[in-house]
């Protein structure tokens, strides 16, 4: 295969410096350490120091892949639609009319498919450390519950009063938690939360199968306080991937569970349900903010939004076939051209459409079918096999479902902090589902 050309010559050549060198024999514990750091701090940093740790993984897995013998690339099926999304996009940066700004987006797009490959090809010979990735994003999930916790009690102001209050009453006001993610701001919080809020189940399920039972129930806890979390947000795009999720998750886990306790699970989740719906009936602004969703053009962010999409089908119309170049600086100027007086925005708020605007209608399909395969791949495996693996698949399914609806409402998805979580994901589907490959989804040369 030509791609694996320069890694197989220079490979030859470092050879012996592998054979001596105790740091280059030792890179995927640096990797693992830059990816742990990550995903800690992606809730408490910038996005440049965010991206930092993902641009040294990038650079140690290149530097892995020439100096260690036989590591090789392969492409999947999946890959292949990655690659051609990839192809677009690049075409359509060449043609920007703003080829500068144009460009920094694109670099911000080269570095979440470098830390894709990174990740996978780190996992492909430590699937064991996958767990304690998933564990250390659930971690984060568990800390920002308890802020939000905080944030809801001491019912902050201000940053988090991000709703239309010309028509409600004092009790109808929803105080909006927003965590600790930077910039403040609770739809990426509630977009955030619920990218992460699956691999809580990590904390439920692994206990289960070996039947630690009260620690399983702690697991069980930690899911419902970052679920409550995602509804502390008012993030009403989180409400309706919550919701997907739910139910996801509700079919799935009954589909794992052995038949003496099918019936349990589902008195259980009955009973659930039916607290949750009370609960939402008993709080007013919780009640009025999920109902604000059905009120179109009578509720001002959601006029906003129409608005907003009015003007972006303008601009796809008109830049239908290579869009006009990724980025979200690049975006705006040109969204000045089309945009209705006093509605300006910082994006498409839809992400399919801000990825057809950006870089046309061929990237668009390319980039769903690449999610499309990695999804039908993942949910085949689940249902034909039942084991840790499907755990994975389960939690990696479930995040992106969460993702994908957010993303019909808001493009938060385009920030770091929720990127790196969708690539993590997508790796976890490519190295876990794809047997063919072996453990890792790259072939290795036979000796």
């Amino acid at each position: 295969m030509l791609l694996n050309f320069i890694p197989k010559f220079s490979q030859n050549i470092f050879y012996n410096l592998y054979q001596k060198s105790f740091v280059l024999k030792n890179l995927d514990w640096l990797i693992f350490i830059n990816i742990i750091l990550l995903i800690l701090t992606s809730t408490l940093a910038q996005s440049d120091t965010i991206s930092y740790f993902a641009i040294f993984a990038i650079i140690l897995t290149a530097v892995k892949i020439l100096v260690k013998p036989n590591e090789r690339f392969s492409l999947s099926t999946a890959d292949i639609w990655l690659l051609l999304y990839f192809i677009f996009v690049l075409i359509s940066v060449a043609g920007s009319t703003l080829f500068y700004l144009s460009f920094k987006g694109f670099c911000k797009t080269l570095i979440y498919l470098g830390f894709y490959i990174s990740f996978i090809h780190y996992l492909k010979d430590n699937r064991s450390k996958l767990k304690y990735i998933i564990i250390a994003m659930a971690f984060s999930a568990f800390a920002e519950s308890l802020i939000a916790l905080k944030q809801n009690f001491i019912s902050v102001s201000e940053i988090s009063g991000w709703q239309d209050m010309s028509r409600l009453n004092p009790e109808q006001v929803m105080t909006r938690v927003y965590g600790s993610l930077k910039p403040y701001n609770p739809n990426l919080f509630g977009g955030y939360m619920v990218s992460i809020l699956p691999t809580t189940l990590i904390l439920m399920f692994l206990p289960l199968i070996n039947k630690h039972y009260k620690t399983a129930i702690c697991g069980a806890l930690c899911f419902i306080l970052s679920a409550v979390t995602i509804i502390m947000t008012g993030c009403r795009g989180a409400y309706l991937a919550l919701f997907a999720q739910l139910c996801l998750v509700m079919v799935l886990t009954y589909k794992f569970l052995k038949p003496t306790y099918k019936k349990l699970f589902l008195i259980v989740s009955t009973c659930f349900a039916t607290l949750s719906v009370l609960f939402i009936l008993s709080k007013a602004s919780i009640r009025t903010r999920i109902l604000s969703i059905f009120a179109m053009r009578s509720d001002s962010s959601n006029s906003f939004r129409f608005n907003v999409y009015n003007s972006c089908v303008d601009m796809f119309k008109d830049n239908w076939l290579l869009g006009i170049g990724v980025g979200n600086q690049n975006f705006r100027e040109i969204y000045g051209l089309y945009m209705k007086t006093g509605f300006d925005a910082l994006s498409a708020y839809n992400i399919y459409l801000e990825t057809a605007v950006e870089s046309g209608i061929f990237a668009l399909l390319a980039f769903l079918g690449f999610i499309s395969i990695n999804l039908v791949k993942s949910i085949k495996y689940i249902f034909k096999r039942n084991n840790t693996n499907s755990i994975y698949l389960l939690i990696a399914v479930i995040s992106l479902v969460g993702i994908l609806v957010h993303g019909f409402v808001d493009t938060v998805f385009f920030r770091p902090q929720i990127q790196f979580v969708f690539w993590i994901m997508i790796g976890i589907i490519r190295v876990v589902s794809e047997p063919r490959f072996g453990r890792s989804g790259y072939v290795k040369k036979r000796n």
